[in-house]
């Protein structure tokens, strides 16, 4: 009898299998690692942080058949995906087809995320309040489209009413979009016409992201505070985490391009009950009952992004995947055994759990490589990461490092999530900033201004 099966008869621990490789996984693998339930973890392909909790296996997030290959060879009990690529690719699907179980949303259901286009068109039947919205395959179509909008013809943000003699009475910033993944970096906010041409000839003529902006989604530009909703759902159940606040843009006061994601903060002291109540009601269990009805039920982490309009909460976008990084400041503050939760949702039984959470805030402090999100070096030497932790409710989560002649160095344009806990937001960002201070490579850049929005903000 082989070792699974004494596993499941005995009813002992499981082994369990992360795909991804960045500060999101790590804090998986953090977690995780605290469940008697768990025995061994495995992460492919892992990075230097996740090692400290799991055997790294070398293999690509992306290679879903070498992926699903290495579960039925070494008994997984539970694969759980990180990154949307291997969702996008249909890992879930070729682990389903091999009777392996996987925690994830299939090929169909992570369209909500692959292609802006689809997400666009399922809130819009579902009667999902988001921006209004166009899109386009062909550049030319776009670009006219874009310059009627500055010229005040066609106002994005008041289709549906006439302009006044020919020309609108203000013209508003408009968002372009790539439709595909673009690793949170295929979002453009326009100011001005020049700034819209850009956008379009970068997506669309120059390929910047691929195949990804072959089709571009033009939406109108919402104002208010930016935030992040998440939910654990089984296809049919859902339980809301609490809401956090992702920090887009590189440079302090929200300037600067987009990324991946620099800082967060959880919980929002801003968001009420009657807010989480809103956003259950008109946002996750629609868009989950319209995935159903589509015959792709969503199993996995739904993740909303959202903004708080005059008229209450709207999608800018969702996601298909625990946003990184969210999911560090997530793990700092769940109380329920994660691989509890994850079973839930892949048994069907999410409705039979109750989900604990910390009476704390957490923070995750990004730090980054010089010229993130466009180029930058790699192979820098870091130090600082164990004096860091010897700091009070402070971890680091490894993002993009290496081991490189024994040390550890740069890997990528996001190198480390410092995260920190507290009974209060100010005490928990506090914390991290001095951790972030004990920390140093060349070209090191971080913002400074994490939570400070939330933390000005009055109830």
């Amino acid at each position: 009898m082989n070792g699974r099966s004494n596993r499941a008869i005995n009813q002992m621990t499981k082994t369990v299998l992360i795909v991804g490789s960045g500060s999101r996984e790590n804090a998986l693998a953090w977690k995780l690692k605290q469940s008697p339930k768990v025995e061994k973890i495995f992460i492919a392909p892992g990075n230097p942080g996740t090692a400290k909790f799991g055997k790294n296996v070398d293999i690509a997030a992306t290679d879903v058949l070498a992926l699903a290959d290495f579960a039925q060879k070494n008994n997984i009990d539970l694969t759980t995906v990180g990154p949307e690529d291997p969702l996008a690719l249909g890992v879930v699907d070729e682990f389903q087809k091999r009777s392996l179980k996987i925690w994830g949303p299939s090929k169909a259901a992570a369209q909500i995320e692959s292609s802006k286009v689809f997400s666009k068109e399922l809130m819009k039947q579902a009667g999902i309040p988001t921006a209004e919205y166009q899109t386009f395959t062909d550049y030319n179509k776009a670009l006219e489209y874009v310059e009627s909008h500055f010229k005040g013809s066609v106002p994005i943000h008041r289709r549906s009413q006439p302009p006044i003699n020919g020309h609108a009475t203000d013209t508003q910033p408009i968002v372009i979009k790539a439709s595909g993944l673009a690793l949170g970096k295929g979002v453009t906010i326009c100011q001005t016409l020049d700034e819209a041409k850009a956008a379009l000839n970068d997506a669309m003529v120059k390929k910047i992201f691929g195949e990804s902006g072959s089709e571009v989604v033009i939406e109108e530009f919402l104002e208010g505070m930016e935030f992040s909703a998440h939910a654990f759902s089984d296809g049919k159940n859902f339980r809301l985490l609490p809401c956090s606040q992702d920090h887009k843009r590189i440079f302090e006061g929200d300037q600067g391009p987009n990324t991946g994601g620099i800082g967060t903060i959880a919980p929002l002291p801003w968001i009420t009950q009657a807010h989480m109540d809103t956003i259950a009601t008109t946002i996750v269990a629609p868009t989950l009952k319209a995935l159903q009805e589509q015959g792709s039920p969503f199993v996995g982490l739904l993740y909303p992004g959202l903004i708080m309009t005059k008229t209450g909460p709207k999608v800018i976008e969702f996601n298909c995947r625990f946003g990184g990084p969210e999911c560090e400041s997530y793990m700092r503050i769940l109380k329920t055994d994660l691989l509890d939760i994850l079973e839930a949702c892949v048994e069907g039984k999410l409705n039979e759990l109750k989900i604990e959470w910390h009476e704390t805030y957490a923070c995750c402090i990004i730090l980054c490589s010089k010229g993130y999100p466009d180029n930058y070096e790699k192979g820098l030497p870091i130090s600082g990461i164990e004096e860091a932790e010897k700091l009070d409710d402070v971890i680091v989560f490894h993002a993009g490092t290496m081991i490189q002649d024994s040390i550890i160095v740069t890997n990528g344009g996001r190198v480390l999530g410092v995260t920190a806990v507290a009974d209060d937001l100010k005490t928990a960002l506090d914390k991290a900033y001095a951790a972030v201070k004990l920390i140093h490579f060349d070209g090191m850049h971080y913002r400074t201004d994490i939570g400070a929005k939330s933390l000005s903000t009055k109830d």
